[in-house]
C-alpha cells in the first residue's frame, strides 16, 4: 500500500479468502479422497492429544463436554476435506461454527488461550501424519508445501473467527454487566431506602459485594465519553453516563479504599459523601452533590477532592441560602451604616472577635493589627449594634451569618 496505508478490514477479509481459495485450488485433484481413509483416526489423535496437553479440556466425567470438542475436531477435518474436493465451497458455516465456538469460550469464562493452543495441536498432529504418509509413499512428496500452505491460511481462518465471536459476547456480558451495576447504583441511591434483599439479590447479578458501608462520590469528569471516564477498580461501581458522574464506593474508611479512590480521581474534581449503610445511598449522594455545587462556585475547594465530612458546617450553612440570607439581613444590617471599606474592616473583626471568644488580644494577632486598633473597632460595633452585640443568641447568629458571607465567592 502506498505510503504503508493499510487496507480496510472488508478488503483485507476478501483478500484473505482470495488466496485461500487459489491455495486450495493448487492442490491435486483428488488428492481429498486419498487422505479421506485416514482421517478418522486424525480425529481421534488430535482429540486426545488436546485433552492430554490442555488442562482446559480435560474433563473424563463430562461426557457431553467431550463430546463437543470432538465433534468441533470433526468438523474442523471435514471442513477442509470439502474445501479440498470443492476450493471454492462456502466456508461461512464453518466460520459461523466458530464463531458460536468462540462465544461458548467467554460464556466459560476461559480465555482464548486454551483455543489457540487446540488449534496449533491440531494443526501439528494434522501436518505430522500427512508427512509420515508422504514417508510412506502413500502421497506424493510434492503436495506437501501446498498442503501445509491450505492448513495454516484455515487455522487462520477458524481463529479468526473465533476472535469475533469471543469479542462480541465479552462486549456483550461486559454490557450486560455495566447495565445491572448503574441499576444497582439507582437502587442504592433511591431516596426511597430498598430492602436489604432488593440491594443483596441486583447486587449478586451485578458481582458486587454488599458492603457494611459505602461513600457515594460525584465526578466532573470530561466532556468526551468514554475516553476521559476514570478506570475504576472491580470493587467500585460506577456510571459516568451524565454530568456528573456518580461512584459507589464500598468501605470508603479502608486506607487501602482511600488509596485507590485517590488513583482514580487524580486531576478531577470530585466531592465524597458521608459513609452510611447500604440503604443510606441517598444521603451520601445528596450531601456530594451540595459539595460539589459549592466546589465549582468556589465556596468550598474548586480542584481535587473534597470530602463532605470535612465541611460539614458550610455544608449546614448553605443547605438554604435564603434561610442564611434572611439571617444575614436581620442580624448585620446595622453595617450597612457604615461606608466601605470600613465596613468590611468591622464585619472581619467582629467574625474573628466571635471566634476567638472575645478575646482582643487574639483577634489583633489573627488579623496582624494592633491591639489598640481591635479595641477601636470593638467600640464601633458596640455603637453599631448596641445591645444585640452582648445577647447569645444574637451573636451566634451573627457568626453564622457573617461566616456564610466570608464563604461566598463575590461578597
Amino acid at each position: 500500500m502506498v505510503n504503508g496505508s493499510q487496507p480496510p478490514a472488508g478488503e483485507t477479509t476478501d483478500t484473505t479468502a482470495l488466496e485461500a481459495s487459489a491455495t486450495f485450488r493448487s492442490l491435486p485433484a483428488g488428492l481429498h479422497e486419498h487422505l479421506r481413509p485416514f482421517f478418522e483416526g486424525i480425529t481421534e489423535e488430535v482429540v486426545q492429544a488436546i485433552r492430554k496437553e490442555i488442562h482446559e479440556y480435560h474433563r473424563p466425567r463430562d461426557d457431553t463436554y467431550s463430546h463437543v470438542v470432538h465433534r468441533g475436531v470433526e468438523q474442523a477435518l471435514r471442513g477442509f476435506l470439502a474445501r479440498m474436493a470443492e476450493p471454492d465451497t462456502d466456508w461461512e458455516e464453518v466460520k459461523a461454527t466458530y464463531h458460536r465456538i468462540g462465544r461458548g469460550e467467554a460464556d466459560e469464562g476461559r480465555s482464548l488461550d486454551s483455543f489457540q493452543a487446540a488449534l496449533r495441536v491440531g494443526a501439528r498432529i494434522t501436518w505430522r501424519r500427512v508427512n509420515a504418509l508422504v514417508d510412506a509413499e502413500v502421497l506424493p512428496r510434492h503436495v506437501l508445501a501446498t498442503f501445509g500452505e491450505a492448513l495454516f491460511l484455515q487455522l487462520d481462518e477458524m481463529a479468526a473467527a473465533t476472535t469475533v465471536g469471543y469479542t462480541e459476547a465479552r462486549l456483550h456480558a461486559a454490557g450486560e454487566l455495566q447495565l445491572r451495576r448503574t441499576r444497582l447504583i439507582d437502587l442504592l441511591t433511591d431516596e426511597a431506602p430498598a430492602s436489604v434483599e432488593a440491594i443483596t439479590d441486583l447486587a449478586h447479578s451485578a458481582r458486587w459485594t454488599v458492603p457494611r458501608e459505602l461513600a457515594v462520590v460525584v465526578v466532573d469528569h470530561g466532556p468526551v465519553p468514554d475516553a476521559a471516564r476514570p478506570i475504576l477498580p472491580p470493587e467500585f461501581l460506577g456510571c459516568f453516563d451524565a454530568q456528573p458522574g456518580v461512584m459507589v464506593v464500598p468501605d470508603p474508611e479502608n486506607p487501602g479504599t482511600v488509596r485507590a479512590l485517590g488513583a482514580v480521581l487524580k486531576g478531577l474534581r470530585a466531592a465524597v459523601g458521608p459513609t452510611v449503610a447500604p440503604d443510606e445511598g441517598a444521603r451520601s449522594l445528596r450531601w456530594a452533590l451540595d459539595a460539589l455545587a459549592l466546589s465549582r462556585r468556589g465556596v468550598l475547594p474548586g480542584t481535587g477532592v473534597v470530602r463532605c465530612t470535612d465541611h460539614l458546617a458550610t455544608l449546614l450553612l448553605f443547605r438554604d441560602e435564603a434561610l442564611v440570607d434572611a439571617m444575614v439581613r436581620r442580624r448585620l444590617q446595622p453595617l450597612d451604616q457604615v461606608r466601605s471599606p470600613q465596613r468590611e474592616r468591622l464585619a472581619e473583626t467582629l467574625l474573628c472577635w466571635l471566634q476567638c471568644g472575645h478575646n482582643a488580644s487574639e483577634v489583633a494577632e489573627r488579623l496582624g493589627v494592633h491591639p489598640q486598633t481591635v479595641r477601636y473597632r470593638l467600640r464601633q460595633l458596640d455603637e453599631v449594634f448596641g445591645e444585640q452585640l452582648h445577647d447569645p443568641a444574637a451573636q451566634f447568629e451573627m457568626q453564622l451569618a457573617l461566616r456564610a458571607l466570608s464563604l461566598r465567592p463575590a461578597a
